[in-house]
Formats: structure tokens, C-alpha cells, sequence
């Protein structure tokens, strides 16, 4: 791993946490992701499952963790399998956690080679009352490859079919959303590297560039410092492709007097960042791009003091869509008497230019996981990325950020980035 390695006392903790919410005498269990195929023998880099690293911190494939709180021996209680090297894979893949190594990332005393596990399991199953199984339930998931931890259900159920099975979903879901101090260093580590690849960005942009060069230019800044690179596949869309939300292609140039979205987000220790910004291509808002620029600069502000504890994130929505209607007929892009006509659930007026959503659960995932119909809390962590998307004048402005919960208010942790107009283009023509 390219990072500091993580105090072994925060994966005991979430152990410990995990352990309170199960019920007595039951067992979880949970697999790490697979390396997955590309084609020929080409394989992509792991990416672990979350689940796991926040039980264990171990970033290695092949590993999986039992916890067992009352097990009848104190041994049996935690328990990490790890992969064990040789010789050969040390030569073609390099080195593997040593069992010392596993206990001195995770904390976790008893730790035993992958090989091993089948043996412990059906030593330990006839003491487990119930059995916690990992399972992918983000409402967004759309799961089409079979995992390590979907084979494993299907085989423990047949091998041990009279057992009560339940999901661990919904108590990882529960801890996760909540975030650690340690957790929101390692996060806003992510974030300040977001913000130091935003910053070559600005002194980089000018017309005749590509879009694609605009993303070589994070991917320098996040790599020179030690992460693995990319939160997620980065949006960069000058013009027409700003109004693309998904726009993945970045193979365009960017013209003078357009505008360019960029949606970037950089990864540390497996905790990410996720930034939207959009600046003019020559360094200087036109009197249009300015106001399209500070609607959306208001509704994000509107939005994110909203987003208080106690709100849902359906009032969080629907305040937001109403802000947003307030600023689009500002801009002459809705009619104010049709927009009292209209559906007030649907609003179709205003999802002509916004039809996304407000915002998302932020950390170990970019989606991070947690309950949409639960009350926002304090220390959660959202996005917040309101935006207008006119395709007629080939202008899109998205701005997001991202913000933790506070009791008594909200903690912005992209306070030290440039937004205002006159910061960006000061940072543009510096």
C-alpha cells in the first residue's frame, strides 16, 4: 500500500461496535472481493470490499474475517484469514501479510491462513445460534457478478441449511454512516488532495486544451502523493458535454467561451473525495456563465444549511427543487405564473434543467452506504451538488462539496477550495 498505514485501534473499535449490535450467540462472516478478469490473463487491481476493510483494515485479497463475540473459547471470538505466500508468488506478485503483520494491521490476535478457514468454520458453526452473511443492498446497486461473499451464502446454506441466516447489510450500513475521527482524517486527506489537483487544474486551462489533459493533470497530483489515483472515473466536459451527467469520454477540446465541468474525486486508504467544480475555459465568466455560476452557488449554500439533524433526505430534496425553481425563473429559463401551475410533486419545469438529485452518503464508498429513509444525524457525511444544465446554450454548471453533520452546525470540508467567481478567475490568471 502507497499510504501510512492506519492505527490498528480503529478497526478494533468497529469490531467492538459491530459485536454490540448482534444478537447473542450469532456469528458474521465476510469475504474479500475477488480480482477480477479483464480479458486473456489480464486482471484488474483489487478493490476491496468495505465491509471488510472496515472490520480488519487488511487491503489483500483472499481474506476474510469471522467474528464470533460469543464464541465459547476468547480465541474464536476474532478471527482473520489472510492468503498465504511462497516463493512464487512472492517473485510475480511480491510480498504477502505475514501473520505478525495481519495482527499488527487489524488488531485481531488470532490470524490463520484463507486455506484454513473451511476447518474453523464447521468447527464453530454448531455454536452459532445465528449466522450473519454480507450482502450488497445500496439502493443503487446493480449486481451483476457474482462475488466471494454471494458464492459463500449460496454454500453455507446448502452445507448448513437449518441455521438462521440474516443480513449484515443493515447493521454495517448503521455503524458506517456515523463517521470516526480517524475516519475523517483519512477522508479529509482525500479531500486536500482533491483540492491540490483542482488548484493545477486552474493554472492549467486554457482554450486548445483537451479535456483529457485537464484529467492527466489531476492524476499527476493525486499519484505524486501517494494515492492510488482516481475516487471514481472522472467527469471533464467542456460546452455540450456539461450537460452530460455521466460524460465519460474527456476526449474533447475545450473552446474559447465555453465552460468546463469537472468532476473529480481523489481516494486515500480507501476513503474518498468527490468534488464538482465549473470554470470558464479562458479564465473569465461572461455576464451569462456568472449568473448560472451563483444560481447554483446559491442553491448549494441554501441546501447545505438545511441539511440539518432530524431532516430527511426527501425534505432535503424537495427544499432543494424549490430553491432551484426560485433561481431558474430568475434566469428566464421557467415562467413563474406556469410554475405555480404546475405539479408540485413533479415539477417538471425545473427538472428540465435539474433533474438530479441533491446529494449522497460519502467515505469508504463515493456512494456511501446508509438508510434514504432514516433522519439525517449527526456525523454523517454528504455531498451536496446542486446543478443547471442549459443543452440549448451548451452550459452545464454543477458545484459540490462535501460536509459533515455537526450538532451545533455544519463543518464544509472543501472550505479551503476556491468557488466564488472572483477566487476562481483570481486562480485562473494569477
Amino acid at each position: 500500500m502507497r499510504y501510512e498505514q492506519i492505527e490498528s485501534g480503529l478497526f478494533a473499535q468497529n469490531r467492538a461496535r459491530l459485536s454490540e449490535l448482534m444478537e447473542p450467540g450469532s456469528m458474521a462472516i465476510v469475504h474479500a472481493n475477488d480480482i477480477l478478469p479483464t480479458n486473456a490473463d489480464g486482471v484488474l487491481p483489487l478493490v476491496q470490499n468495505r465491509d471488510l476493510y472496515y472490520l480488519s483494515g487488511v487491503d489483500q485479497e483472499e481474506s476474510v474475517v469471522i467474528l464470533f463475540p460469543d464464541a465459547v473459547e476468547e480465541r474464536d471470538r476474532e478471527i482473520l484469514f489472510v492468503r498465504e505466500t511462497s516463493e512464487l508468488i512472492s517473485i510475480w506478485e511480491g510480498e504477502k501479510l505475514t501473520k505478525s503483520q495481519a495482527t499488527e494491521v487489524s488488531g485481531v490476535k488470532q490470524v490463520n491462513w484463507t486455506s484454513s478457514f473451511d476447518a474453523h468454520f464447521h468447527r464453530l458453526m454448531p455454536q452459532a445460534r445465528s449466522v450473519y452473511l454480507a450482502t450488497n443492498e445500496h439502493l443503487r446497486a446493480d449486481v451483476v457478478v457474482e462475488t466471494r461473499n454471494a458464492r459463500f451464502i449460496k454454500e453455507c446454506r446448502d452445507r448448513y441449511p437449518l441455521h438462521d441466516y440474516r443480513r449484515l447489510a443493515p447493521l454495517m450500513n448503521q455503524l458506517r454512516v456515523i463517521k470516526d475521527e480517524v475516519e475523517l482524517v483519512q477522508l479529509q486527506k482525500a479531500i486536500d488532495l482533491t483540492e491540490s489537483g483542482f488548484r493545477r487544474a486552474l493554472e492549467f486551462i486554457s482554450p486548445g486544451v483537451g479535456e483529457w489533459e485537464i484529467e492527466a493533470e489531476y492524476l499527476h497530483e493525486f499519484v505524486r502523493n501517494r494515492s492510488k489515483g482516481f475516487a471514481y472515473p472522472p467527469i471533464i466536459g467542456a460546452g455540450k458535454n456539461a450537460c452530460v451527467l455521466h460524460y465519460l469520454e474527456n476526449n474533447a477540446i475545450c473552446k474559447d467561451g465555453e465552460m468546463v465541468l469537472m468532476d473529480v474525486g481523489a481516494e486515500w486508504a480507501n476513503w474518498n473525495a468527490d468534488m464538482t467544480r465549473t470554470v470558464p475555459v479562458n479564465g473569465r465568466f461572461t455576464d451569462r456563465q456568472r449568473d448560472v455560476y451563483n444560481a447554483v452557488l446559491s442553491v448549494q449554500r441554501g441546501s447545505m444549511n438545511f441539511l440539518r439533524p432530524g431532516v430527511t433526505q426527501q425534505d432535503w430534496r424537495d427544499h432543494t427543487i424549490e430553491l432551484m425553481e426560485v433561481e431558474l425563473i430568475k434566469l428566464g429559463l421557467i415562467d413563474a405564473e406556469e410554475a405555480k401551475r404546475q405539479d408540485p410533486r413533479e415539477r417538471p419545469l425545473v427538472k428540465k434543467y435539474y433533474m438530479h438529485g441533491i446529494g449522497h452518503h460519502l467515505g469508504l464508498d463515493v456512494h456511501d452506504v446508509g438508510n434514504a429513509y432514516e433522519p439525517v444525524k449527526e456525523g454523517m457525511v454528504f455531498t451536496v451538488e446542486p446543478g443547471i444544465y442549459i443543452r440549448e446554450e451548451n452550459l452545464g454548471v454543477r458545484l459540490e462539496d462535501d460536509i459533515l453533520i455537526g450538532r451545533d452546525e455544519n463543518v464544509n470540508l472543501f472550505s479551503k477550495f476556491p468557488i466564488e467567481v472572483e477566487e476562481i478567475e483570481d486562480a485562473m490568471n494569477d
